[in-house]
């Protein structure tokens, strides 16, 4: 039996702070930002010619990226390179740091010129050392033009070197550009226990199974299934960064027991819930 729809929630939608008086260059090539927002806050599209790293120093929040949707909460960190139009959407009152990079065709990522297939060229999850929190941390925040302190440039350095060593964490799921299956991508996000099984979700767009399982192969190259356990690893890890426990987090997602639950994320990231949401 499926639950029943969650309640519509107003969501706030408030423009970026200019990301213009934060402009990273040559001569300062990390520039820092700071934002307290409030759960339901949704920051409108937009883009910006830097690479930008995007955390959450408290509470969690979602970000849609190019063709991907993340969940960030205080131990990860994604990273979007120049150009690609992002939106955040905060899932529960967050402290937002986000940090500026300086990138031209010398630069991609934290090191130099990289190949075309350079996964920095792609958004993707990071880890965050406790290091890297607290380098992030004391970045200064202030606005305008300013040549970098001496400080400011050796934390800058080092919040670079710590962005090379950050492991990826296979996590973000793709999103369609057919408008049926992001609908459907979309409800799933929201809400991955809702329905049960892959009828039911098709049912609800109007489609049938057939039709979504062939556009999730063709425009995801996945299975629904597959798909879905990725939403479930995110939703997962949001409930862990606020201590849920694990007995609950497994209940929540519609899993029948712990030890399901323990499987799937084995399956999906080659180690226990226990050293992974950690």
């Amino acid at each position: 039996m499926a639950r029943p729809a969650p309640a519509d929630r107003h969501r706030a939608s408030v423009p970026p702070v200019d990301p213009n008086q934060f402009t990273p260059t040559r001569e300062h090539p990390v520039r820092a930002k700071s934002r307290k927002l409030q759960a339901d806050t949704r920051i409108d599209p937009h883009q910006h010619p830097w690479a930008q790293v995007a955390f959450s120093m408290t509470g969690v929040i979602r970000l849609t990226a190019g063709r991907g949707s993340y969940i960030v909460p205080p131990s990860r960190a994604v990273w979007i390179p120049p150009g690609v139009e992002h939106v955040v959407s905060v899932l529960e009152d967050a402290e937002l740091r986000t940090i500026y990079l300086f990138q031209d065709e010398h630069h991609c990522g934290p090191d130099g010129p990289a190949a075309p297939d350079s996964p920095w060229r792609e958004c993707r999850v990071l880890e965050v050392s406790s290091l890297m929190r607290e380098l992030v941390m004391q970045l200064t925040v202030e606005p305008g033009e300013r040549a970098p302190t001496n400080r400011e440039f050796h934390l800058s350095m080092l919040v670079l070197d710590e962005l090379r060593r950050a492991q990826p964490v296979p996590l973000g799921v793709d999103l369609p550009h057919d408008k049926r299956l992001l609908a459907l991508c979309e409800a799933v996000i929201d809400d991955p226990s809702r329905w049960g099984t892959l009828d039911e979700w098709a049912r609800s767009i109007g489609a049938s199974p057939r039709t979504v399982a062939r556009l999730f192969r063709s425009e995801l190259g996945s299975t629904f299934l597959q798909w879905r356990q990725q939403v479930l690893l995110s939703k997962a890890l949001a409930m862990a960064a606020r201590k849920v426990p694990m007995a609950v987090i497994s209940a929540e997602l519609g899993y029948a027991s712990p030890s399901a639950f323990t499987a799937m994320v084995r399956r999906s990231v080659g180690a226990p819930p226990s050293r992974f949401f950690n």
